[in-house]
């Protein structure tokens, strides 16, 4: 008995010694299984500036899970483990979403997808504009925000909500007269990320082209919500943003702007959804005989070339793909001859997200009067090939200069604009899940086609810790995506 405890004893010792301090430790949080580092950047104080994107904005409304989902909150998670201090978000007051203005709502309620459709929650906000927090925050994403927005001293004026101020930045300003970027720098942050200019373009695509292309005009005062800011004051706004940042040594990572046609409120829609039987074709093609006469009158008396005449008949045939008919403002103008800007829409044009309830819907009952039919589409539901390329020369452009921002500065330069076109065209692959732009179902976007899911957002953080890791010597190894949900419930109490 005794002997055999001896040994026992032995075995013992020997295995406590093979598994002693001496092993090498893996830290699994890191790229490496190496001890996490910072590298040579300071997150001590993180402050993130940027639109929607940045505050966590989701189905179509700002709310608590959804900010604290956002990617600077899972980035300032991360950043906690090298020695990140406080991330101060300015919570909303619910998970309903929505904002109310002296009691009256002014925002709606976030969607969620009620099993065939995405639905309004319901209730009513009861996060009040007016009720001011007290700050500072480190998330200071503003939803609507253009890039001179984050300039602007009258952006959290509440007396000016409804024309130049921003309600989401009225309720956590410093002061009415306060700056985004004024706010952020008195922080004296040591590390900072900068996402902003997808809403010089974006809204402007979203409302299907009804705004202006400001190019050449250097003044954004004059600019209207659903303009697109003219290249050179972008870059002029950007290069004082970040100089403002990295005035006193801060570091930072900055990310470029993905094309809007890539995402689900531009893809999800078919051009051409309408189903004919070969009797109620023939009845649509007689209906449009005198347009497509009249496209022939022009073209006798060159007004029209061949081509463009060509473009613009409408014909309908006994199909399950018959494109909808559209208006097209970049057609030649020959309303003085009675004859209107009509076409077929094509697959180079994109039809927006609300329009799947609206095409084959009839003005007011008449089952003659069907839109995107009998019924043209105004120029709100579809941003045109025109507009389209309007569009990505102004994200070209603002991507250019970002680009050269970042090297200029040495900051970390995430490629949003080559990530989402990875997710767009087949998908991203990672922690045994893959991410497309598919609506719905694709993981990547929520109900609202335009903002990222809690999953998106979470591909995105980590996509920010690989360009953070490159350009400072960090080796964050980002969190896992497939812990993340794609679709938030109803009922909160089931987040």
């Amino acid at each position: 008995m005794i002997k055999n405890f001896k040994w026992l004893l032995l075995v013992s010792l020997t295995f406590v010694a093979c598994n002693s301090d001496d092993e090498p430790f893996v830290d699994p949080n890191s790229t490496d299984g190496t001890p996490l580092t910072a590298g040579s950047a300071d997150f001590s104080k993180y402050v993130a500036l940027g639109n929607s994107l940045t505050a966590g904005y989701a189905d179509n409304a700002l709310f608590i899970a959804g900010q604290q989902g956002s990617y600077p909150s899972i980035l300032a998670s991360q950043f906690a483990l090298v020695g990140g201090g406080e991330f101060k978000i300015p919570f909303m007051a619910d998970n309903t979403g929505g904002l109310l203005l002296g009691g009256n709502p002014i925002a709606g309620t976030r969607l969620y997808f009620n099993g065939s459709a995405p639905a309004s929650v319901p209730g009513v906000p009861t996060t009040e504009v007016t009720n001011v927090l007290s700050g500072p925050f480190n998330n200071m994403g503003v939803p609507g925000a253009k890039s001179f927005h984050l300039l602007s001293t009258s952006y959290g004026n509440p007396a000016g909500i409804g024309s130049y101020a921003n309600p989401y930045f009225v309720r956590f300003a410093s002061s009415t007269s306060a700056s985004v970027i004024g706010d952020a720098v008195a922080q004296s942050p040591t590390f900072f990320s900068l996402w902003i200019g997808n809403n010089d373009v974006l809204a402007y695509a979203t409302s299907g082209g009804t705004g202006v292309n400001q190019t050449g005009n250097l003044n954004p005062a004059t600019y209207g919500a659903n303009d697109i800011t003219d290249p050179n004051v972008f870059a002029s706004v950007y290069t004082g943003l970040v100089d403002q940042l990295t005035a006193n040594g801060a570091k930072g990572v900055v990310a470029n702007l993905p094309y809007v046609t890539t995402i689900p409120y531009f893809t999800t829609v078919p051009y051409n959804p309408v189903a004919l039987n070969a009797t109620t074709a023939a009845q649509l093609n007689a209906g449009y005989t005198a347009y497509n006469n009249g496209l022939l009158f022009a073209q006798s008396n060159g007004l029209l070339s061949a081509a463009e005449v060509a473009r613009r008949t409408i014909s309908f045939s006994a199909s399950s793909t018959n494109p909808v008919v559209i208006v097209d403002s970049y057609l030649t103008n020959l309303s003085g001859f009675g004859i209107p800007s009509y076409r077929m829409a094509t697959s180079e044009d994109l039809i927006v997200l609300p329009a799947r309830t609206f095409i084959g819907t009839t003005v007011g009952g008449n089952p003659a009067q069907v839109n995107g039919v009998s019924v043209p589409l105004a120029d709100s539901w579809v941003l045109s090939k025109d507009e389209i390329q309007e569009v990505r020369v102004a994200t070209d452009a603002y991507n250019s200069a970002i680009e050269s921002i970042a090297q200029t500065k040495g900051l970390a330069f995430v490629n949003a604009n080559a990530l989402q076109t990875q997710i767009a065209t087949g998908g991203i692959a990672a922690n045994n899940v893959n991410v497309t732009s598919a609506y719905v179902t694709g993981g990547g976007f929520s109900l609202d086609g335009v903002h990222p899911s809690p999953r998106g957002y979470a591909l995105i953080a980590n996509k920010f810790l690989e360009a953070i890791n490159e350009t400072y010597g960090s080796n964050f190894k980002g969190v896992n995506i497939g812990l993340y949900r794609i679709l938030y419930p109803m009922d909160p109490a089931n987040f």
